[in-house]
């Protein structure tokens, strides 16, 4: 039985790196883990998704998709959370090494 790493499962079934379909799903995955992130600081700050919607002043509603990843929401917003949340935020930005078309 021949065995296959995870990459080479997700270069057959998702496309290679820098297509349309695989950046899809990065970004998502990525979206799924800052709201899995948001969720887990809420909890151990013993905090409701009304009570922290109250502090970064949206809705409940708001919260909650944003922990499930069924939104969209503007970047403001999320850097809003994790101020309330007490939390410090990294983040980690890769130039690629791709030309620029520059018409």
């Amino acid at each position: 039985m021949k065995t296959y790493s995870f990459d080479e499962v997700k270069d057959r079934y998702l496309g290679k790196e820098g297509t349309a379909e695989r950046d899809a799903y990065e970004n998502e995955l990525r979206l799924d883990l800052i709201g899995e992130a948001i969720k887990q600081a809420r909890k151990d700050r013993n905090l409701t998704q009304a009570q922290l919607g109250e502090l970064v002043g949206v809705k409940k509603a708001q919260i909650s998709k944003i922990e499930n990843n069924l939104t969209d929401a503007r970047f403001e917003t999320i850097l809003k959370v994790f101020r309330a949340l007490n939390a410090k935020i990294n983040f980690n930005v890769v130039l690629l090494n791709q030309n620029m078309d520059l018409a």
